[in-house]
């Protein structure tokens, strides 16, 4: 679904595949990444699939976001609250009480003011600079995607810049599930399948 214009509250509620793009009209005169483009609670409850938003959305993005990759550019209150998988890359400002609940999944939020430790919910997740080289190119391409898909100039000027833009990104990850990730991590480097390795690392985390 590609939507020129803007769009009411939760867009996206339930996605379970597929691609959703937004963009402002392109006789907009306004900088997207100022301006509310998608409501509130955008794509709650998500399982799969990915969307690439140019512009803001309004509060509680992202909530119980299980599986898909979102790309936007600045959320409102309470974003990925209670989000258990996925990813979400966000290219602005977020609001207060980010991460709440965050059990799952990894968050990058593009901390050019670097005022998003005081806006976090800190007390189930850690934050961290980006700096694995798998993570870094996995980032990069789905800006890169961003802009293909909605033409957006803060992306391209994030990508125009990306020397300096990488090391303004914060990673937010859940402690435990940082944990699990890298307990697998290990399993798989000592021979065990994929799955195998998600099951073990399961047992031994959670013993």
């Amino acid at each position: 679904l590609t939507l020129e214009g803007d769009s009411n509250d939760y867009i996206g509620k339930g996605l379970s595949g597929g691609k959703i793009i937004v963009f402002p009209s392109k006789k907009a005169t306004f900088a997207p990444e100022d301006n509310i483009i998608i409501g509130n609670t955008a794509f709650y409850g998500a399982t799969s699939g990915s969307a690439y938003i140019s512009g803001v959305s309004g509060e509680r993005f992202a909530v119980r976001n299980s599986g898909a990759d979102l790309v936007i550019e600045g959320v409102g209150d309470h974003a990925c609250e209670y989000m258990t998988g996925g990813t979400v890359i966000i290219l602005g400002r977020t609001g207060k009480n980010f991460a709440a609940g965050m059990s799952g999944g990894i968050a990058y939020v593009f901390d050019e003011f670097s005022n998003f430790p005081d806006l976090c919910n800190r007390r189930m997740v850690e934050l961290s600079t980006v700096d694995d080289a798998v993570e870094i190119e996995f980032v990069k391409d789905q800006i890169f995607r961003h802009v293909e898909l909605t033409s957006s100039p803060l992306a391209t000027s994030i990508l125009l810049d990306w020397d300096r833009s990488v090391s303004k990104f914060v990673r937010i990850i859940p402690t435990d599930f940082r944990v699990v990730l890298e307990t697998q991590k290990r399993m798989i480097a000592s021979g065990l399948s994929k799955e195998a390795a998600e099951l073990a690392a399961f047992e031994e985390v959670t013993a």
